[in-house]
């Protein structure tokens, strides 16, 4: 037999294994390492892979080696022929006792090095935009998508959502050990729900870009909209968007001014029924607004949560915004990328994709033959000269669809209320609207003009109205002054509802 040059208690099969395990899960580690690092790739799984997973089975088999010196060394205890004395000893004059100092050391250090790398190298890649949007698939495809089309793509998701410090790195890890394991399980909520519980502050993450006291006055914006009928008739409005600033001053930021306060209380876990506000002033003087005909008992307020208004109550979509078909097609409309010479084009197009299909290639199918079929039957003239139009339609519908519907989650934007304004949902009518009041009779206004003034509305080049010092809304079909009484959502919700 030949001379042994490590420990009598590393001859064992357990040992054995485990080191076979550590060698070639280390070897996979650095082949994958050099790879990833001379030929640049791209792909999320190679990080996943170096940084993560394989690390599990290195440290297993490093374990595995030493279970088996532990237990191999008991049997040698109970066996008379055994040299091993019992004694922990170390004496580098032996030459097995010094190969296996030379080896624990060695290897420990560059076990350390590389796992003190591997652990960087986790961290950042478990903070990816790729890691966080294409890792979990389909859970995540719908938030990935709208990201990706929205003002902050080029923003990472853990700016966002963890921003800086240890302290919510911690705690986002822990929350998303449950996720991973939901995903697993598949027993992952569809779709998942929001608002997203324990968000950390807007001052903490948003403000580190945006903050109140840098906006001031108003900000004109154009709102395009085009009506329903056979001509897709223009009706842009135009208004100036009263931003103001956090100081204090009148404007939409006096909300999260840091003179003001403003606590609301809801009865929902979305947020849109508010029976309840308190607004504190720079004074300290505080003013209660409830809703009269169904208030909370003293016993509700005093046990629900109570919410400090920030950014987020107003701007809660700011990167997972899924658009309704009416902004998409009138945002496609105004563009060109559909054809407005195509008769009833919005109507049919807002039909098509206000549909609760099976699944995306059942939808896509659907919205390509229906809108063929509209033409063919309806208005066969047309799909003879606007074939080209067409196809574009067809094409940028299906686009539509594929950036804002998502029936495999159960997503579009009926299940995420966007906040900002009030033509879809609710929004700002959670609170204004003369429904909420004190004691003393006061109202939270319900004023259009508080936070926006229409200058233009209508075709401008065609009978449109403008006028630099403020319009009152009118609504382009004649409804009886009604469009003043109620919130524009009772009616219009985004989809097909209204036709």
């Amino acid at each position: 037999m030949s001379e042994r040059r490590l420990p009598n208690s590393a001859y064992n099969w357990t040992s054995v294994v485990g080191a076979m395990l550590a060698v070639a899960s280390l070897s996979i580690i650095l082949i994958l390492f050099l790879i990833d690092l001379f030929v640049q790739s791209s792909n999320v799984y190679m990080g996943l892979i170096i940084y993560i997973f394989l690390p599990v089975f290195l440290v297993a088999g490093l374990l595995l080696i030493a279970i088996g010196m532990h237990f191999e060394r008991r049997r040698r205890l109970r066996g008379d022929s055994s040299p091993f004395t019992g004694e922990i000893r170390l004496d580098l004059r032996i030459e097995t006792h010094r190969n296996a100092a030379i080896v624990f050391t060695l290897g420990t250090g560059f076990f350390l090095i590389l796992s003190t790398v591997g652990i960087y190298n986790a961290y950042h890649h478990t903070e990816s935009v790729e890691f966080c949007g294409t890792t979990c698939h389909d859970v995540m495809k719908p938030e990935y998508t709208a990201y990706q089309n929205s003002a902050h793509a080029n923003v990472s998701c853990a700016e966002c959502h963890i921003g800086g410090g240890a302290d919510w790195y911690v705690r986002s890890k822990l929350s998303g050990a449950y996720q991973v394991y939901a995903v697993l399980a598949d027993i992952y909520p569809r779709p998942i729900p929001t608002p997203v519980a324990n968000l950390r502050p807007a001052r903490e993450t948003c403000q580190h870009c945006h903050w109140p006291e840098q906006s001031f006055g108003s900000r004109q914006d154009r709102n395009e909209h085009f009506l329903a009928d056979e001509e897709n008739t223009a009706y842009p409005i135009s208004m100036l968007v009263h931003v103001g600033s956090g100081d204090g001053e009148d404007g939409v930021h006096w909300h999260v001014s840091k003179d003001n306060q403003v606590e609301y209380i809801a009865r929902d876990e979305k947020l849109l029924d508010i029976p309840w506000v308190r607004m504190t002033g720079p004074d300290g003087e505080s003013t209660v607004y409830q809703n009269e005909d169904d208030p909370l008992s003293e016993e509700e307020i005093a046990s629900m949560e109570r919410h400090t208004m920030d950014c987020m109550d107003c701007h809660n979509r700011p990167s997972h915004n899924y658009l309704s078909p009416n902004r998409t097609v009138n945002n496609a409309l105004a563009k060109g990328t559909l054809d407005r010479e195509l008769p009833y084009l919005k109507m049919q197009a807002i039909t098509l994709l206000d549909v609760e299909y099976e699944d995306t290639p059942a939808a896509l199918k659907a919205i390509d033959e229906g809108l063929r079929e509209y033409y063919s039957e309806e208005y066969p003239e047309v799909e003879e000269d606007k074939k080209a139009s067409i196809d574009q339609a067809v094409a940028t519908l299906q686009d539509i669809y594929s950036n804002n519907f998502f029936p495999e989650m159960k997503v579009s934007w009926r299940q995420y209320p966007d906040h900002i304004g009030h033509s879809e949902f609710i929004g700002c009518f959670r609170c204004h609207g003369e429904v909420l009041t004190s004691e003393e009779g006061d109202n939270i206004t319900g004023d259009c003009s508080t936070c926006h003034t229409i200058i233009a509305q209508g075709d401008e080049g065609d009978g449109g109205m403008i006028a630099p010092t403020g319009l009152e809304f009118i609504h382009p079909e004649d409804i009886d002054g009604e469009e003043l009484e109620m919130p524009c959502s009772d009616c219009h919700e985004g989809g097909a509802e209204q036709y």
